[in-house]
């Protein structure tokens, strides 16, 4: 059974960090579709918002991946747990997808290194911040704490 830490005492600053990134996220969207409005949905062209290189797919998709990171950051409930460590698994996903076909013309949504770089550094960060946001009963926090300091696991450390 996985460990999540219950009730982490740096929680908040956990889901501000994944609002930050879900705010930068939309904006750079909202920048790229700016941009790209009127160009080719999958255009492979010289579009850059915020030092990312995109196309009007990407930042489309970045606009609603936005919105969906702070709504799940504003949660108090798991929702925020559940839907970080799944957007960190995408990002990081989708970072290593397209840096595989960064020199092809599979790149539709027209990454660059620094988005590579950029989107991998935001899959950590948002993995990072699911495995330390759960929320549960004081009971069973307190229950996580004793499991996780039982003499049993101490001398299995």
């Amino acid at each position: 059974m996985p460990h999540f830490p219950v009730n982490h005492p740096a929680r908040p600053i956990y889901r501000v960090l994944a609002g930050l990134v879900g705010l930068y996220i939309l904006v750079f969207g909202v920048w790229g579709v700016a941009l790209t409005w009127g160009d080719p949905l999958f255009d492979r062209g010289d579009a850059w918002a915020l030092g990312l290189r995109t196309n009007l797919a990407f930042s489309l998709a970045s606009v609603i991946f936005g919105i969906v990171l702070i709504v799940g950051a504003s949660r108090r409930g798991n929702l925020g747990h559940h839907m970080n460590l799944t957007a960190g698994v995408v990002f990081l996903a989708t970072s290593i997808l397209m840096m595989a076909v960064l020199q092809t013309e599979a790149n539709f949504l027209n990454f660059s290194m620094s988005t590579v770089i950029v989107s991998m550094i935001f899959g950590l960060l948002l993995l990072g911040t699911g495995l330390y946001d759960k929320v549960g009963t004081d009971e069973h926090a307190e229950e996580e704490r004793r499991r996780r300091h039982h003499p049993v696991s101490e001398a299995h450390r």
